[in-house]
């Protein structure tokens, strides 16, 4: 969305003056005409990079806000409301960065446009999936069954996401609490604490003597090493961008002990249970396979899934293409399709085994959580030894001396 100033005059007359959030200006003078405002000048605003950085982390829509309209959505399709109803009942409650794009949804509605058209137009918010699911809602008239199974699919994903988040909060709060103290210390404790070495002359040791090194490259280059990291980020950001290191990256992170069977678990859950939801809201599954190869986030995955739809194209079930591609998909998932295939329950066993994986990498997540624990005391004790020891070592050469 785009900021645009404005200077209109309302039905009396008076001069109002403002901001609209909207794709285009043309989009901003329809939406201020819904307002009964006159626009005589709109003008696009172009804020301070910084402010708009931070515009932008803070109006960003997150899971959570698709999930609460999706749910209110489906409750009030549900009881009967038309659609433009019920998006301007929505518009009064939903979430503040959730407001341009209700409005401009309720905008489209009303010109003519279907549901899954005017969502179509905010990629960012609603997934390729979600569209194809509100599409097909639409024209099979079960528009309301859809949301629910929509609503219920997202609650269970962002209560998935929230418990692996939540797992791995604390090592990543121990590991940056460790990064900064290890920082401070070598920028502005150690310095003064072996400048009073140096002032008795003292001969000092060899871990002392690296321990000095080391802070006095913190204090001289940090912004070499920052330049440095911001660097390399860059260019992995660049070099994961290109068809070759995507692919790369993506076999990589599968290779990684522990956390790589994590990675491919949690795509293995969103996978069958969005092909599930998918499946049981009578989408073709040749048609699904492609949406869901368009919506997953790895390469490898997604190709499997391609080279799985061609399979079908020629005759092949579903159990049998994916069982070709055995590199990526477990044996448990098309041993359970095929008796899913023979008992006309596709669906059902996909949310099944989606299930069964999400339940998998929970335990995982847990296990992993167990693990790093105990390892990163260990490194902080070492870290800790280390620092004390260079620091102590050189007060027994100064009592030898006397």
């Amino acid at each position: 969305m785009n900021v645009f100033k404005y200077q209109a005059k309302d039905q009396t007359g008076k001069k109002i003056t403002g901001k609209v959030e909207a794709e285009t200006g043309h989009d901003a003078a329809r939406l201020l005409r819904e307002r009964n405002l006159v626009a005589y000048r709109i003008s696009p605003q172009t804020p301070f990079f910084l402010l708009d950085i931070f515009n932008k982390a803070t109006n960003k829509v997150s899971l959570a806000d698709v999930s609460i309209l999706t749910r209110q959505f489906s409750t009030m399709i549900s009881a009967g409301l038309p659609i433009t109803d019920a998006l301007v009942i929505i518009r009064s409650q939903c979430a503040p960065q959730m407001l341009p794009i209700v409005n401009q949804i309720l905008s489209d509605v009303q010109g003519g446009s279907s549901l899954a058209e005017s969502m179509g137009k905010h990629p960012k918010v609603f997934s390729q999936v979600y569209v194809s699911l509100i599409k097909a809602g639409e024209s099979g008239g079960v528009l309301d069954k859809i949301l629910a199974r929509l609503a219920e699919n997202l609650e269970n994903e962002r209560e998935f996401q929230a418990k692996v988040k939540g797992a791995m909060i604390y090592p990543v709060v121990v590991v940056s609490g460790m990064a900064v103290v290890v920082s401070v210390m070598l920028i502005f404790v150690i310095p003064k604490i072996t400048s009073i070495y140096q002032d008795f002359g003292a001969k000092l040791p060899t871990p002392t003597l690296i321990l000095i090194g080391l802070s006095n490259g913190a204090q001289k280059y940090w912004w070499l090493v920052i330049l440095i990291g911001a660097g390399i980020y860059y260019g992995f950001t660049l070099y994961k961008k290109t068809p070759g290191g995507r692919m790369k990256v993506d076999e990589w992170k599968f290779k990684i002990p522990i956390i790589g069977n994590l990675q491919k678990q949690v795509i293995l859950t969103e996978f069958t249970r969005t092909l599930g939801l998918l499946v049981g809201s009578g989408i073709p599954i040749l048609e699904a396979l492609k949406v869901v190869s368009g919506a997953v986030d790895n390469v490898l995955v997604a190709q499997a899934l391609t080279r799985a739809g061609e399979k079908i194209e020629k005759g092949f079930t579903l159990a049998y293409a994916l069982s070709q591609e055995a590199k990526v998909f477990p044996a448990m998932l098309y041993q359970m399709l095929a008796v899913g295939e023979e008992t006309g329950k596709v669906d059902e066993t996909l949310l099944s085994v989606s299930n069964v994986f999400g339940q998998e990498s929970e335990h995982t997540v847990r296990n992993l959580t167990t693990a790093i624990e105990p390892i990163i005391m260990i490194v902080l004790g070492i870290i800790v030894a280390a620092l004390v020891i260079a620091v102590i070592l050189p007060i027994f050469n100064l009592s030898s001396q006397f």
